[in-house]
């Protein structure tokens, strides 16, 4: 295993490389493994906490890392896809660092455009309710067809993601599974059951 430190702009990236194709790579906002191969994160973990919003996303989009192969603008040309954030812009609102690391497009899904901006946005929502009481450790999964679905440009398309929550004063899960395609039910509808020694 190959470790290294890389500087982009002001913020310091701690990277592992597992193999060729995917790295893990955390930094003050998240810890993410992505697949280079699939140009998408695997899984994605984040902490959502009470924080204030200070700052405004305006026209900030998202933007490529050094040195490492992620989806990109071309991607999401002419097509049903959002860039879909992981871990919220709204979330991380508090200062003008924080919002711009999620959008690094390592943070980044091909998500369906109505599950991005519909039941997806609405999950995200509760959850900046919910840590109004309590912190949440919440970890994103990413799943694929056994042979991907993939835009021309090469990215691969999610089939369906996991959100995993956890109440840090409850010491409870909530875990939710959605298709990646325009929604038939509302989040509400989509719990599961979820046991902590799946989190890792």
């Amino acid at each position: 295993m190959k470790k290294g430190l890389f500087l982009f702009g002001l913020i310091l990236i701690s990277l592992s490389s597992f193999s060729q194709d995917t790295i893990r790579v955390k930094n003050q906002i998240f810890e993410v493994l992505y697949s280079q191969k699939l140009e998408s994160p695997l899984w994605l973990k984040y902490k959502s906490t009470n924080r204030p919003t200070n700052v405004n996303r305006g026209s900030m989009d998202f933007y490529i890392e050094k040195g490492i192969k992620t989806s990109d603008v071309e991607d999401y040309k002419s097509n049903i896809y959002d860039k879909g954030h992981l871990a919220p812009a709204a979330s991380f609102s508090d200062n003008m660092e924080n919002l711009k690391q999620t959008f690094s497009y390592l943070n980044c899904m091909m998500q369906d455009q109505y599950q991005n901006r519909g039941e997806w946005r609405l999950l995200e929502e509760q959850e900046r309710k919910w840590d109004d009481n309590e912190n949440l450790t919440i970890t994103i999964k990413v799943f694929f067809d056994k042979v991907p679905k993939r835009v021309p440009t090469n990215a691969a398309i999610p089939s369906h993601m996991e959100k995993h929550i956890y109440f840090e004063k409850q010491k409870v899960w909530k875990c939710f599974v959605l298709l990646n395609e325009r929604p038939k039910f509302k989040w509400s509808e989509l719990g599961m059951l979820c046991q902590p020694s799946s989190h890792k």
